[in-house]
């Protein structure tokens, strides 16, 4: 291990943290080209770089840079944004399995857009908006219910599972109300798709990144670590616990209901991203930074696998992430059962 020192700050650079992240960064890139190179219109993966850099012809251009691009950018960034929340949740309620679809967020932004399509009526801003509207509502909530009050990690997992519950029937019940075809395009919301993503949807998602993930990664990391360890060692050396708390849970579920907005709630992201990067980089902190480029890897590559499994028919992304999340879900409780036994 490296260790770079100023004054003020020091930076610890592990070989194989970097070497991990270098790896992932590589397979997004890699991911993200074969998807602009996917498509009814066959092309290959140099052409689709040309038409990138704005070298090819000007029907690859268009193909690539308004009807393919939106769609690998919005999965780039849904995927990051879910793993990076996912890996501060799991961090603050000190839990593999604390992630936004256990803890009731995704089921928030779910109701949020619900009613903005079976009630309202409403468009693809209508749906993005409750989408926000919704996953603010739902960590207001639960941070009212269980955080202010100096709850821990485990409080706040029993209420999240509680609100996810109640949420689950609201979102139930709303489809059970709504005609055939606000139904029909509701189910294909809440599955997760990235079919037709334009830039209207990958721009709103950027600009919430850009905002919190360098807050996140470098003005809340070194808390988050100490918080990992306990309250009471937290703010022994320094931290302000509740402060520090809130900000981080404002940010996770920022990032979660603009990924939903811009691609519906997936499943199993921000659950998995977080273990599969601390696997891969042999740390057991946090790992933000490594979630979120897995995140955004894990995205990329079930979508190119959506894409291309079943010929003639594009998978929803969310059909493969909850397949493969699902699945990664059984084998973490099976090996968690073994090594207790």
């Amino acid at each position: 291990m490296t260790v770079l020192r100023t004054s003020e700050h020091s930076l610890r650079l592990r070989p194989r943290a970097l070497l991990a992240g270098l790896a992932i960064l590589i397979v997004a890139a890699i991911c993200g080209l074969l998807l602009l190179s996917t498509g009814d219109y066959p092309m290959s993966p140099s052409a689709a770089l040309r038409a990138v850099t704005g070298s090819g012809t000007p029907a690859d251009a268009y193909i690539v840079q308004e009807l393919r691009a939106p769609r690998v950018v919005t999965a780039l960034l849904a995927g990051a944004a879910l793993a990076l929340a996912g890996a501060v949740f799991q961090a603050l309620v000190r839990n593999p399995l604390g992630s936004p679809d256990v803890l009731g967020f995704t089921q928030g932004s779910a109701t949020g857009a619900l009613i903005a399509i079976v009630v309202a009526g409403g468009g693809s801003v209508a749906v993005a908006g409750g989408a926000l509207a919704g996953g603010a509502v739902t960590g207001a909530v639960i941070y009212l219910l269980a955080v202010r009050h100096g709850s821990h990690g485990f409080r706040l997992v029993l209420v999240g599972i509680g609100v996810a519950a109640i949420l689950t029937g609201v979102n139930g019940y709303l489809l059970t109300r709504a005609e055939i075809t606000d139904a029909s395009r509701a189910v294909l919301w809440l599955t997760g798709s990235l079919d037709g993503r334009g830039w209207d949807d990958a721009l709103p998602l950027l600009a919430a990144l850009v905002l919190t993930a360098p807050a996140v990664l470098f003005g809340c990391s070194r808390g988050l670590r100490m918080l990992e360890l306990g309250d009471d060692a937290a703010t022994a050396a320094g931290v302000a616990v509740g402060r520090l708390r809130l900000a981080l849970l404002a940010a996770a579920v920022l990032l979660c209901a603009f990924a939903a907005a811009a691609a519906g709630p997936v499943a199993f992201v921000a659950l998995t991203a977080p273990q599969v990067a601390r696997r891969l980089t042999g740390d057991p902190g946090p790992n933000l930074l490594p979630s979120l480029l897995t995140g955004a890897a894990l995205m990329a590559a079930a979508d190119l696998a959506a894409q291309r499994l079943v010929p003639g028919r594009d998978l929803p992304v969310g059909v493969l992430t909850g397949v493969l999340g699902g699945a990664y879900l059984i084998w973490l409780l099976a090996a968690g059962r073994r090594r207790m036994a």
